[in-house]
């Protein structure tokens, strides 16, 4: 099946909905007009440049370049995590565990799935290995974002009933345990709801890309599903990480409440 190329005319227009619905936005005044706007040039420019760096990196498939690129990939997630959060750890320690919680989930995922799952030799292939950590990094990205702002936020609006339940004997596990596990369910619920949803309300933009590119709607089916379990299980663990570090920042060895650690924090 040959893959119907899109002409400027086609993107065009497809842009020219996105300024339609910016130009509602002001006229009703909902007050997202610039953002839509300027997140729809920087969406185009990204994605411009990825394909022509992908174009290279597909070329000459070396470990180095590949790595290099995730390398890149995980270090701006890890930057649009941290700068998600209204409160955020101060100094690097935001930054450093929204990487960190990414690459111990999303990396293991992808390398156990490169190696044993999918079985491509060698395991760094770049036209499966980029695009296959790009959606798990993307996933989990949303996840221990949502989590994570959350987690802050919830902690230091019911800060009162926290140091409380720690007065009365309790440590920092059980003293947040609601509010942590709240936390996790806020990062998890979006690829649960993805998961419930594939195959009868949406097609995967990965399952829809197969068939477009002349796959088999069944093995492209069963690629889907294997990307859906990754990025489930990628994202879960990339939350509980993200929420086990962030809360040993905001307790000491004393079992007390430290929000110092948090920044942006006002009354």
């Amino acid at each position: 099946m040959h893959v119907i190329s899109l002409s400027a005319f086609d993107l065009g227009l497809a842009a020219f909905l996105l300024i339609l619905l910016a130009a509602t936005s002001l006229r009703i005044g909902l007050g997202l007009e610039k953002r839509m706007l300027i997140s729809g040039v920087r969406m185009t420019v990204q994605l411009l440049l990825i394909g022509l760096v992908l174009k290279v990196l597909f070329a000459s498939s070396s470990l180095w370049l590949v790595l290099t690129m995730a390398t890149i990939m995980l270090l701006v997630a890890g930057y649009e995590v941290w700068a998600r959060q209204k409160r955020k750890l101060s100094g690097a320690r935001g930054y450093l565990i929204s990487t960190g919680s990414m690459l111990i989930s999303s990396f293991t995922v992808t390398f156990l799935a490169l190696t044993i799952m999918v079985g491509v030799d060698p395991w760094y292939t770049p036209q499966y290995a980029i695009p296959l950590l790009g959606m798990l990094l993307g996933n989990t990205m949303n996840g221990v974002a949502l989590a994570s702002d959350r987690l802050t936020t919830e902690i230091y609006n019911h800060r009162a009933m926290v140091e409380q339940r720690l007065l009365l004997g309790q440590n920092w596990q059980e003293a947040s345990g609601d509010i942590r596990r709240d936390c996790m369910r806020t990062g998890m619920i979006p690829i649960i709801n993805s998961m419930a949803a594939a195959g009868v309300v949406s097609l995967p933009g990965m399952m829809t890309g197969q068939i477009l590119g002349g796959s088999s709607p069944l093995d492209a089916v069963k690629y889907q599903i294997l990307i859906m379990f990754l990025i489930a299980a990628g994202t879960g663990f990339g939350v509980l990480t993200a929420i086990w570090l962030i809360s040993r920042q905001l307790f000491d060895d004393r079992q007390r409440l430290v929000l110092d650690n948090l920044t942006d924090v006002q009354e």
